[in-house]
């Protein structure tokens, strides 16, 4: 769709509306109706708009009613509330900045840019993409939550930053389709973010959560986000927005970990804290995992310790709820084998099995099978490598009032 289709569509919201009244399951039926009273080039696209939003749904909510999408807008896009707490650290920090405006650059169809309009009071925003069409939907966006700010339709490395306060920074992470892992491959690439950086110190950049910890420049603060227990974005932080080394922020809560929180004399990912299994076992969230803040959870906990210096399980005598991962009660501790296992499930009249892997090449699925759970009860099993060997540990999901 190229911007002045995406206008004409905009200037007939009853199309829009007919659109999204008809199901996706109508097929064909839905493209002839619409065509008795709109020409196709518009019909097609309000019917691919109509689809996208409610796809969008799951990450914009109520207000992808009434937003703009591609369809690689949409899959790069940041969850609002992940915007949200973004624009917040950037809103903080303008207060101490010199006069200027902020930008973002690559800002696609605009899921940080609102935040940002909202966010930055009365200094101007600035959002650049070399996509004319994805300019053009981030303008419709901002204007559908009555925000303002300027975008451009330039190359990033084309942009004045002289007058610039803040910068926020989204590098596609795509080369010929496919997702890369390579921060150089990343377009523009990380060593283009880290000039920005030094042209513009309050700058943030949105990578990949799997980026390679050796790949961090030196300086940064990286930050790694859930949201509701999944892994989501990962950003690097520059300048003065760099407080710690490494920091995992789960959301919607809020709650933060980071390098600060680490015992004494311990390094991120670092194995400090082993101990031997207790009565409750806790599996870190994933941006805890990612950000190699395990044992900082650990020593958040009384008595926490790490079951091995390899593996993201965490355990203490005393079970307590955590906010950083999800707590179990630990009923038996086995070598693991599926006879044994499979012994230990059916003294308990086990018929629902959730199963947990660690450091194991082990399908879940499959061992369900080899297991033939029967009962009304239900357990966690969680399975470990340790380097006294496989265990298995049966536990039930701790409750807490």
């Amino acid at each position: 769709m190229d911007p002045s289709l995406l206008d004409r569509l905009a200037a007939v919201p009853a199309l829009l509306a007919a659109a999204a009244a008809l199901p996706a399951s109508s097929g064909a039926s839905r493209v002839e109706r619409l065509r008795r009273d709109w020409p196709a080039d518009l019909v097609a696209a309000a019917l691919t708009q109509a689809d996208l939003r409610a796809r969008a749904v799951a990450k914009f909510g109520d207000a992808a009613a009434a937003m703009y999408f591609t369809p690689d807008g949409l899959e790069q896009s940041s969850r609002p509330p992940v915007a949200l707490h973004r624009a917040t650290r950037f809103a903080a920090a303008l207060p101490f900045a010199s006069a200027g405006s902020v930008v973002d650059l690559c800002c696609g169809i605009g899921g940080d840019l609102l935040a940002l309009a909202a966010a930055a009071g009365d200094r101007a925003v600035l959002g650049v993409d070399r996509d004319p069409t994805t300019a053009r939907t981030a303008e419709l966006n901002l204007a559908a939550a009555g925000l303002v700010a300027d975008v451009q339709c330039a190359d990033v490395a084309d942009v004045a930053l002289n007058g610039v306060a803040a910068a926020f920074i989204d590098p596609a992470r795509r080369s010929s389709g496919r997702r890369t892992f390579d921060p150089a491959a990343y377009s523009p690439s990380l060593s283009f973010v880290s000039s920005l950086a030094a042209a513009v110190p309050l700058t943030a950049a949105k990578v990949a959560p799997g980026i390679p910890h050796e790949a961090l420049p030196d300086g940064v603060e990286a930050e790694w986000v859930s949201w509701r227990g999944e892994l989501k974005e990962a950003a690097l932080w520059f300048g003065p927005f760099a407080a710690v080394a490494r920091r995992a922020t789960l959301l919607p809560s809020g709650a933060s970990l980071t390098d600060a929180d680490l015992p004494a004399g311990a390094v991120p990912g670092s194995g400090a804290l082993v101990g031997e299994i207790g009565a409750a076992l806790y599996e870190p969230d994933p941006a805890v995992i990612r950000s190699g803040l395990v044992a900082a959870m650990a020593a958040g906990l009384p008595g926490g310790r790490l079951l091995d210096p390899h593996i993201a399980y965490i355990t203490a005598d005393t079970v307590v709820p955590s906010v950083f991962g999800a707590c179990f009660v630990v009923e038996d501790v086995l070598p693991y084998s599926v006879r044994r296992l499979k012994e230990a499930l059916r003294a308990r009249q086990v018929g629902t099995v959730e199963i947990k892997v660690r450091g194991l090449d082990i399908d879940p699925s499959a061992l369900r099978k080899s297991l033939q759970p029967r009962g009304d009860a239900s357990r966690t099993v969680l399975l470990a490598r340790l380097d006294t060997g496989p265990i298995a540990i049966i536990a039930q999901r701790a409750v807490f009032a």
